[in-house]
């Protein structure tokens, strides 16, 4: 049993070749379970990714005396800062998306309220907007970015 606010929940057994499928009922638990193990890996993922980046970073720190040597020493380190920071704005999507599993609302669109496809959140289990609601949203976009 798993302590869950003031309540206790079963701890959802899922086989490891487990997959959800579209002929099971929508975001039932071992759904939810394997949605939130796979965020939850990834997060682990990118957190190891970043803590390596400042332990990198601050070893390097050196003089180098070449300043074409040191331009792109200083260039390297500015991709790595923006990368890190495109992944901690990730990190907080999934965890947003965890937050979403709890409150009951993971896996269906914040636009239309429809369940977003199995499919999309298993190549992007981020999302908050099905296929076609993203879609018009990247259309919306590319519009105002033409004016």
């Amino acid at each position: 049993m798993i302590k869950k606010g003031n309540a206790m929940k079963a701890e959802v057994f899922l086989p490891e070749d487990y997959r959800p499928a579209e002929d099971e009922p929508f975001m039932n638990e071992r759904q939810l379970e394997y949605f939130r193990r796979k965020l939850l890996a990834w997060k682990a993922d990118l957190m190891g990714d970043s803590k390596s980046t400042i332990t990198d970073l601050q070893n390097s720190t050196r003089n180098i005396p070449d300043i074409a040597d040191r331009a792109s020493e200083e260039t390297d380190r500015a991709l790595e800062l923006r990368t890190r920071d495109r992944q901690r704005k990730l990190v907080a999507k999934i965890d947003a998306a965890l937050r979403r599993i709890e409150e009951g609302e993971y896996g269906y669109c914040e636009e239309t309220g429809d369940p977003i496809s199995l499919k999309r959140l298993d190549a992007r289990p981020i999302a908050t907007l099905s296929l076609e609601a993203q879609e018009r949203h990247e259309r919306r976009e590319k519009v105002h970015r033409d004016d």
